[in-house]
């Protein structure tokens, strides 16, 4: 009895299985169009560029200009990795290194900053010397204090 249930469940599954797959979509053949009508068909759609119009100085309005901090005063709780994340200093946590080289003179150690140092941010980088600060940060290794030990 078991055997025949199992056996017409099976059954059911493969004929549900085949009826899925056995349904086609029908798309409709449209006739050829001669050479010479598309040729016609794609001229007719393309447009002309437009000419381009003189510009005045008195038309041109100034676009806002964002500036962004060349300068940042370090906060309770922030490491280099952080302030190189904020979206106005790099957006980008990997490029902390840049901020270390920019101010090697007031940072001994760049796992150890204080609230209240004014560091300089770089913004006139290659992006060789960027490359080569975000692998710096990703393959820095273990950490450990900058004392040359």
């Amino acid at each position: 009895m078991r055997r025949l249930i199992r056996l017409s469940a099976i059954a059911f599954l493969l004929v549900v299985f085949f009826v899925a797959c056995a349904k086609k979509e029908v798309v409709k053949k449209q006739p050829p169009v001669p050479q010479q009508k598309q040729q016609q068909k794609q001229m007719k759609t393309v447009k002309p560029a437009p000419k381009p119009q003189p510009v005045s100085t008195e038309t041109i309005k100034a676009a806002p200009v964002v500036s962004l901090p060349m300068l940042h005063k370090v906060k309770k709780g922030e490491c280099l990795w952080k302030i190189s994340s904020y979206k106005e200093i790099y957006n980008d946590p990997f490029m902390w290194p840049l901020i270390y080289k920019a101010n090697k003179d007031k940072i001994k150690d760049p796992d150890l900053i204080f609230p209240g140092q004014v560091f300089n941010i770089e913004r006139m980088f290659t992006q060789s010397e960027k490359n080569s600060a975000v692998h710096f940060a990703k393959t820095r290794g273990k950490w450990s204090l900058f004392d040359g030990k």
